[in-house]
């Protein structure tokens, strides 16, 4: 794992890509939760956060879950462009804390919620749109809780990395730097 961080991180320098869009990632040393984290901490660029709320439709009133809040972008983006209440879920706790006080300090503290757990262990049954930027063996373990907690209807939007099991409903391709982003929108069918 430690290793693929690293070449994440070289690989964005040699590629070219600006020091703003890089990975931002978390050292193993100095996060006590890094080893029960689902993913390293990775900035979504903006333009693609924008897409993955566009894709999602999300609505004004609806609740968005975002699973690996980091530095709480997806959540103000979904309270101040699409006027939606936002719950983000983040395991490391320096994160959960700066994204909080960001929030706060933009007054989206009524709108806007972080809990500092492991996305695991929170009921998703509220979310009308789940949003997440996680790896591909992560969204295979967390899809049973998805099927099993979210209604027909509800939308889960994947940067990056598909759910092993399902079928895209939409897939886009957002251009960026020296390479793109892949978005997969999923709508939950009835429960059987």
């Amino acid at each position: 794992m430690r290793l693929s961080i690293l070449l994440l991180g070289a690989l964005a320098v040699l590629q070219g890509i600006p020091a703003s869009a890089q990975p931002v990632l978390i050292a193993q040393g100095k996060s006590r939760d890094f080893a029960r984290s689902l993913a390293p901490y990775v900035v979504s660029p903006q333009h693609v956060v924008d897409l993955m709320l566009e894709m999602a439709d999300l609505k004004p009133g609806e609740t968005l879950y975002d699973l690996g809040s980091g530095d709480g972008r997806i959540l103000i983006t979904a309270a101040q462009h699409f006027r939606a209440r936002a719950v983000g879920i983040e395991i490391e706790d320096a994160l959960a804390k700066s994204s909080e006080q960001r929030i706060a300090g933009m007054g989206l503290q009524n709108q806007i919620r972080v809990i500092h757990a492991d996305c695991r262990t929170v009921d998703l049954a509220p979310a009308d749109v789940v949003t997440m930027y996680l790896m591909t063996e992560s969204n295979a373990s967390l899809r049973p809780q998805l099927e099993k907690s979210l209604r027909n209807g509800a939308r889960v939007v994947s940067h990056d990395y598909k759910v092993p099991g399902w079928k895209a409903n939409r897939e886009e391709r957002a251009e960026a730097y020296a390479h793109g982003h892949m978005i997969y929108l999923y709508v939950m069918p009835p429960r059987k």
